[in-house]
């Protein structure tokens, strides 16, 4: 036996993963707001902070991840109040100015809404897509904008999600105009942010307004939900060249991102990136759960998470850090805290549906 099956073996990782999210709700709650503080301590706040609030989008997904694995009945109640304090401290809407981070709500919603049934999810989202559909324009070809005051800038973080929105809105609801927008949403960033060698996917193109990609941005992000969405096309199609699609990048992610010996995926500091591994270690579990054993999926996921919790984390405190394998300095973000805890809930799912 291997190090990372002992440490499988010997590991309960549904009851860490409730542990982390019991810290998540003790360290980052706002009773005041009902959403999640950016920072722990609260009172470190820097003068440039933003409102990001598509973090609280990956908070209601996390949310829906331990009522999926534990069916606690509180967790509904839970996510609703959630759901609406995030729409009233967002000015009484769920719409923004950042496309992306609509699409991660309506996507946070979405999973609300398949989990519990409850329609106040399902109308929210359906409204959200209209608004996100605001984003396809000619630049480039087509493609979605990252944001509605720059619309000449087109990304991977804008467009994949919104293949994979679609695609789950097809899946669910099966309009054909769903799975139109999911397969022109899905082509236009193949075509023009995928390596077509290798399948590695970069960030956008025209940031700066000159035309260009950002080669130089390797984000584990761009790579969890491009596969993602090739994922969700393939289980809503069934086509084979979308599962070839999902496995080639996550191939690829893999050898270009992970530690060749430890397979530790890398530190990519805090704020917006902070939430980047969490994000892929995700749609990974997706891709493992779809064709398991396929790829060394699940004993990467493990070793990261075997890492975290033997060096990561901050046992007393229950904090991580950008890094999986040093303890964490205060103050933590939010969005590095929520990566730790993804990382935990994947291994926890991937655990439990090898006992199912």
């Amino acid at each position: 036996m291997d190090i990372f099956a002992e440490a499988s073996a010997q590991a309960d990782w549904k009851a860490r993963a409730d542990w982390l999210q019991r810290c998540l709700q003790q360290h980052y709650y706002n009773e005041e707001t009902g959403i999640m503080n950016q920072w722990f301590p609260k009172a470190h706040i820097r003068p440039d902070d933003n409102f990001y609030y598509w973090w609280q989008a990956h908070v209601m997904d996390v949310l829906v991840d331990a009522y999926e694995r534990t069916g606690d009945p509180a967790a509904p109640l839970r996510i609703r109040e959630f759901s609406r304090c995030l729409c009233a401290y967002n000015g009484g809407t769920f719409s923004h100015n950042y496309y992306d981070d609509m699409e991660w709500t309506a996507l946070a919603l979405l999973r609300a809404y398949q989990a519990t049934g409850e329609e106040e999810y399902k109308n929210a989202v359906l409204e959200l897509w209209s608004d996100i559909q605001t984003a396809w324009n000619s630049h480039f070809g087509g493609g979605m904008a990252w944001k509605k005051d720059q619309l000449d800038y087109k990304n991977t973080p804008a467009n994949a999600p919104a293949a994979i929105l679609a695609a789950r809105l097809y899946g669910l609801f099966r309009d054909p105009e769903d799975l139109e927008w999911a397969v022109r949403i899905y082509e236009w960033n193949k075509a023009h942010l995928v390596d077509p060698g290798s399948g590695f996917v970069w960030d956008g193109i025209n940031r700066l307004g000159d035309g260009q990609i950002d080669y130089d941005w390797e984000f584990t992000y761009c790579q969890g939900v491009f596969l993602g969405a090739a994922l969700e096309l393939y289980r809503v199609i069934g086509e084979q060249q979308y599962a070839d699609d999902a496995l080639r990048t996550a191939d690829t992610s893999i050898r270009r991102l992970c530690h060749p010996v430890t397979l530790m995926l890398p530190d990519e500091g805090i704020d917006d990136t902070g939430l980047f591994k969490g994000i892929l270690i995700r749609y990974w579990v997706q891709l493992e759960k779809q064709f398991p054993g396929t790829l060394p999926i699940r004993k990467v996921i493990l070793a990261n998470a075997h890492a975290l919790w033997t060096k990561g984390l901050d046992h007393e405190l229950g904090l991580c850090g950008p890094s999986w394998e040093l303890k964490p300095l205060l103050p933590v973000q939010l969005s590095v805290q929520l990566s730790g805890l993804m990382l935990l809930e994947g291994i926890a799912a991937l655990e439990n549906q090898r006992y199912e």
